[in-house]
């Protein structure tokens, strides 16, 4: 193998379940999407204790895991998803504070937040808007918008059918659109595909 040839995660999953070793490569390709999808939801601190949690459900499902899918990142959001539902209150605190102040956790610290000081009214009435949405609707609609997977990994991983998913996307932008006055079919970026 040269070194442009990139294992699948399959094939790592695999060989993990001979030589544990093998599994902190999934941790190394994934952790860092992971975290953030995590983070934007409960917040940097919680998002790094459910990132462990995530990745140690894994390792030890692993002998589970469904070998016909090359790529293991919807299991994982799948089982970060999971996670979650026992978090939601903390998940309901970050978008309220994130309404509150405007500011994204995920990006306090970035320069960029300056340059988008116009931005914050908007980001405030979405935040709080998605602290209100129904925890189905809102794990559908952060795991396209935010960790941009598509109906069919968003249904791997929750273990839904894709035409729940198209629903409740649909539902879930329904309400945004008319929180925020949004008319249907101008609402800036939700349109349903």
């Amino acid at each position: 193998m040269t070194h442009t040839d990139v294992v699948a995660d399959q094939d790592l999953i695999r060989s993990s379940v001979s030589q544990p070793e093998t599994f902190g490569q999934i941790f190394d390709r994934h952790a860092a999407t992971i975290h953030r999808y995590l983070a934007r939801r409960v917040g940097s601190s919680l998002a790094d204790d459910l990132t462990a949690e995530t990745f140690l459900v894994a390792f030890r499902r692993r002998d589970k895991y469904d070998m016909s899918y090359p790529d293991c990142q919807p299991w994982l959001y799948g089982i970060a998803a999971n996670l979650l539902r026992g978090h939601q209150r903390a998940e309901i605190r970050q978008y309220r504070a994130l309404a509150r102040t405007g500011v994204d956790p995920v990006y306090a610290t970035d320069d960029r937040i300056e340059a988008r000081v116009d931005a914050a009214g908007e980001v405030r009435a979405l935040a709080g808007v998605l602290a209100k949405l129904p925890a189905g609707e809102r794990d559908v609609l952060t795991l396209v918008s935010q960790a941009q997977l598509s109906y069919p990994e968003v249904a791997l991983a929750l273990g839904i059918p894709v035409g729940t998913v198209r629903s409740r996307l649909h539902s879930a932008r329904k309400r945004i659109r008319t929180a925020l006055g949004h008319p249907l079919g101008h609402d800036g970026g939700l349109d349903d595909e």
